[in-house]
């Protein structure tokens, strides 16, 4: 999981003298609102990744075709206690296979990381009172859960689980068989 910091953030949120620049210029690590990527997505470089900040209301399968040019999406946490985004998370990794950066903002806490890694997100920015020391021991918390997840897909007691060794970013992983 990485920890981000809004002090060492590569990725710039486009801002104007009145909130978000409602027709940002393209350029690099720009992480733009929902409503700027729309006003700018037809003419945005192809070759240029882009950052998308999504709300916990939008349905990422109706986002599915801007995935590919998104190096980054950012799902929102506007209440510690809505849930929202770990369902996207999970529906941009397994069903719509997205492969870029998917970071929780807004209300994180460090109680929230181990599901947060278990649904796909492999980035973070902590609520400002939180600690990135203790996050990082939440982690590890938990060594192997019964459910397959986004970490290791198989359950602890599956044939493949139990006969492979944990899974490492650079594995690739491929389903056979129905209903995995």
């Amino acid at each position: 999981m990485k920890f981000i910091s809004s002090h060492s953030d590569t990725w710039h949120r486009v801002g104007g003298e009145d909130g978000p620049d409602p027709h940002p210029k393209a350029g690099p690590q720009r992480l733009l609102t929902l409503e700027q990527w729309h006003a700018v997505r037809d003419t945005w470089p192809a070759d240029l990744p882009c950052g998308v900040i999504l709300p916990n209301t939008v349905d990422v399968e109706d986002f599915a075709a801007d995935l590919p040019r998104l190096a980054l999406v950012a799902l929102q946490f506007p209440k510690w206690t809505d849930g929202r985004a770990y369902s996207q998370a999970r529906t941009l990794r397994r069903r719509l296979r997205y492969r870029g950066e998917i970071r929780a903002t807004g209300e994180v806490l460090v109680d929230m990381l181990p599901l947060l890694q278990r649904t796909g997100f492999d980035a973070v920015a902590l609520r400002h009172d939180q600690d990135r020391d203790a996050a990082e021991r939440a982690l590890g918390f938990f060594d192997a859960h019964y459910q397959g997840d986004e970490v290791r897909h198989w359950p602890v007691f599956h044939p493949e689980r139990i006969a492979s060794p944990p899974l490492t970013e650079a594995q690739p992983v491929i389903h056979q068989g129905a209903g995995i």
